[in-house]
């Protein structure tokens, strides 16, 4: 039995965002995400799906090109390939991302 809690050691890095995975299994990635208040924007274009929801905080995400603004409880589904980049985000936001890579042939 694996388990944790989702607010264990919450602390923000000093800056940029701190990726921890919770679950690995198949093709299925399940990570939290810390973010700091100075995060660099970084644009992702992933070869999974993700689905990810902002459990505690605010953001400003650009998701190819539209304006996404997030606050605590807000859900985005971002398809492969789709760019996004973090803009903006409050000073130890907690985040849940759920990652469902292709299924290898």
């Amino acid at each position: 039995m694996n388990t944790g809690n989702l607010f264990a050691d919450g602390t923000p890095p000093a800056q940029g965002e701190r990726f921890d995975v919770l679950l690995d299994h198949r093709n299925l990635v399940i990570e939290r995400i810390v973010s700091s208040g100075d995060v660099t924007p970084q644009t992702y274009v992933q070869p999974q799906d993700e689905w990810v929801v902002l459990v505690k905080g605010e953001a400003l995400l650009d998701v190819d090109g539209a304006a996404v603004e997030l606050k605590a409880g807000d859900h985005v589904f971002l398809p492969a390939h789709v760019p996004h980049t973090v803009q903006r985000v409050s000073e130890g936001a907690l985040w849940l991302a759920v990652h469902l890579h292709p299924e290898e042939t």
